[in-house]
């Protein structure tokens, strides 16, 4: 009789959610053999053990609204902003693939390596890339890199010291003439 009661409890949860009549449904916790088997027979598909970051980017592209309980669910919570759910074999692994979302908010990037330490340097510089990226979205001011910007201030500092009379230009001057040093090292590490 408590095997009777579960399946009739699985059997609940899986009629709160079939009620909705939804392709795809994504948790972050495990899905029984019975859920899955009820889940299938109305053509629903599962992804189960999602990450909560990739299970919060899902529900950003598709309009979904995270529950956490299926006896909440609400036609408001269903999302119905992507168009195709299919997994595909790329190398060796499987991949779902959320796609033809009509406002995505998300994305994730499959990246691909002949080495384990060529993939982490690629991901490494594309990580510096989108946070780059984000920064000048945020506040779009920028200085130009390799030592021109040190450059910029020596002069002004070495310049500005010949105004100046007496002792009081000393720190104005090697303050300029020590600003010089990044640039240099960065030219003959170059070249």
């Amino acid at each position: 009789t408590l095997l009777r009661i579960e399946e009739e409890y699985i059997e609940r949860v899986c009629n709160d959610i079939i009620k909705f009549k939804p392709d795809l449904v994504i948790t972050e916790k495990g899905v029984s053999d019975l859920a899955q088997h009820f889940l299938i027979k109305h053509n629903i598909s599962v992804l189960r053990r999602l990450r909560k970051t990739d299970n919060n980017r899902v529900a950003r592209c598709t309009g979904a609204t995270i529950v956490n309980r299926t006896d909440e669910i609400s036609e408001n919570d269903i999302g119905k902003g992507c168009g195709l759910f299919e997994v595909r074999k790329i190398g060796d692994e499987y991949f779902s693939f959320i796609e033809q979302c009509k406002e995505p908010k998300a994305c994730s990037i499959v990246l691909r390596g002949s080495s384990k330490d060529t993939l982490n340097e690629i991901e490494r510089n594309l990580m510096d890339a989108m946070n780059v990226t984000r920064n000048v979205v945020l506040d779009a001011r920028l200085l130009p890199g390799g030592g021109a910007t040190e450059m910029a201030i020596s002069r002004a500092l070495t310049e500005g010291s010949k105004q100046i009379e007496g002792a009081t230009q000393w720190p104005f001057h090697a303050v300029g003439v020590a600003m010089e040093v990044i640039p240099r090292t960065l030219a003959q590490n170059c070249g």
